[in-house]
């Protein structure tokens, strides 16, 4: 790309890539320039420091933390870590893909996923020796988070069918808090980083990548309250800025399963970093896969059953909830219900939904369905149905675990994920974020669509795609954001 196809210094709304010829002077200057501090931002700066370089962050928020801190703080790891053993489970690291390979799928990245899994044990060593603490205990319940302080967590690994393709162990590897962990892990990680050297500057937002004669990226044009600030990257620049859930016009181009819908982010995930680079002429993938997540408690939706807006099941309600919410998001008509018994309801009302009232209730599945708008008959069948096949111990229509199969006995209630989800920013029941992003090599180099590395220029987190097909499990973010990002700091490094 010339000087004249470049933009000028003038330009600087636009996202478009300026020639370094056109930098009068940079204000800040480092070997590894990290865009964005969340866990990812946080893992390539520690390995670049580690690598001997000399580090600079920049976060366009006031502190640390972005999205991930706002997380579960699940990490997904495994293969036989101290935790896993310590609970008293073998796992092994291909034991590990086959899980992932198809809760991931279909078109996981292959060669990123294979390398995941294998290093995973080594990964877990790695975030412990920066100070992130992990209980050896089991949280012995299907869910997004855990209600305890407990290590590690199911995470679908033990429903139908992935209990059929591999071994099944948990790998949810969480910080000892309890729900939401996120905090933990990034208080961690921001405090080994700041040990470790590297420089932070905040409320600083990137605007556009700098570019030498060559094509190498060479540093980037920011702005700090609204003041333009140059920095130079004498070896690269690593952008972990987020994904694009925030930003709508990009979901429309993109994604557009998720308008309307709830966003899980800290507000910030407005793409710029994978505008940045597309407009270097970096390729990007997946961009059309999202994470959805139906807005209620999982234990109220394994201990009754989750139906359709025409009283249908559609699956067994025990598997990861982000499997049900894409069931339901991508495949059935809404609204869809949540619907439990007294004796389902009280059993965690009082611990995992404090305060939580039904929006429906009545004396009868048939009462109920009718109350609903379903077709005539149709909730009663359902219930029938579940209720003959659990008092014979077996699901045969979607396999749901025993341990969770119960008939369904009157008066019953009807949960609505729309009136739970208004708090969460959502009336339509579903919350999600965008997985596609930036094409990188197992080492965050950023291709072009020529599949040609852009020198200099590198990611990792949900700027990049990671891992990921088509589906998603809780801690596959925050784990394959600092795996990932770790790797593209030691290349960066070099």
């Amino acid at each position: 790309m010339s000087d004249g196809e470049l933009s000028s210094t003038a330009d600087r709304v636009s996202v478009e890539p300026l020639a370094l010829t056109a930098v009068e002077r940079f204000d800040h200057e480092a070997d590894v320039v990290v865009v964005g501090f969340g866990c990812a931002g946080a893992a390539a700066a520690l390995e670049a420091a580690a690598s001997g370089a000399d580090v600079l962050i920049l976060e366009a928020l006031s502190g640390p933390g972005g999205s991930s801190a706002q997380s579960g703080g699940e990490i997904y790891l495994g293969g036989g870590t101290r935790v896993q053993k310590a609970c008293g489970f073998e796992d092994s690291a291909d034991d590990m893909y086959a899980y992932l390979h198809a809760a991931l799928g279909p078109h996981v990245d292959e060669e990123k996923l294979r390398i995941y899994c294998d290093e995973s044990v080594e990964h877990f060593e790695w975030l412990c020796r920066q100070g992130v603490p992990f209980q050896e205990s089991l949280y012995d319940a299907p869910g997004w988070l855990a209600p305890t302080t407990d290590g590690l967590m199911w995470l679908g690994e033990n429903a139908w069918p992935y209990n059929t393709l591999a071994r099944p162990a948990p790998r949810g590897h969480r910080p000892p808090t309890e729900n939401y962990g996120g905090w933990l892990l990034m208080e961690k990680l921001a405090s080994a980083v700041a040990a470790a050297g590297a420089r932070i500057h905040t409320d600083t937002r990137a605007a556009a990548l700098v570019v030498d004669e060559s094509g190498r990226v060479a540093g980037l044009v920011a702005r700090r309250f609204g003041a333009p600030v140059n920095y130079r990257a004498r070896k690269a620049v690593i952008l972990t800025t987020g994904g694009f859930v925030d930003n709508e016009e990009m979901l429309a181009d993109h994604a557009p399963v998720l308008l309307g819908h709830g966003k899980v982010s800290d507000g910030g995930d407005d793409g710029r970093g994978i505008r940045m680079a597309a407009a270097l002429g970096a390729a990007t993938r997946r961009m059309g896969v999202v994470e959805a997540a139906l807005i209620a408690s999982p234990a109220l939706i394994y201990r009754g059953m989750l139906v359709n807006a025409l009283g249908q099941r559609f699956i067994n309600e025990d598997v990861y909830p982000g499997v049900y919410s894409h069931a339901a998001l991508l495949h059935q008509p809404a609204p869809w219900w949540i619907i439990i018994d007294e004796e389902g309801f009280d059993a965690i009302a009082a611990t995992e939904s404090p305060g939580l009232r039904p929006q429906h209730v009545a004396e009868s599945a048939a009462e109920l369905g009718e109350e609903l708008g379903m077709p005539p008959g149709a909730l009663e069948t359902t219930v029938a149905t579940y209720n003959r096949h659990a008092a014979q111990g077996a699901d045969p229509y979607f396999h749901k675990r025993a341990e969770w199969l119960r008939a369904l006995t009157g008066p019953l209630a009807a949960v609505d994920p729309r009136v739970l989800g208004v708090e969460a920013g959502t009336t339509t029941g579903i919350a999600g974020f965008t997985l596609g992003g930036l094409h990188t090599t197992v080492d965050g180099a950023v291709l072009q669509v020529s599949s040609r590395p852009i020198p200099g220029l590198y990611a990792a987190g949900r700027a990049s795609s990671g891992i990921h097909g088509e589906g998603y499990v809780s801690g596959t973010s925050l784990g394959d954001g600092t795996f990932f990002g770790r790797r593209a700091g030691r290349a960066a490094a070099r």
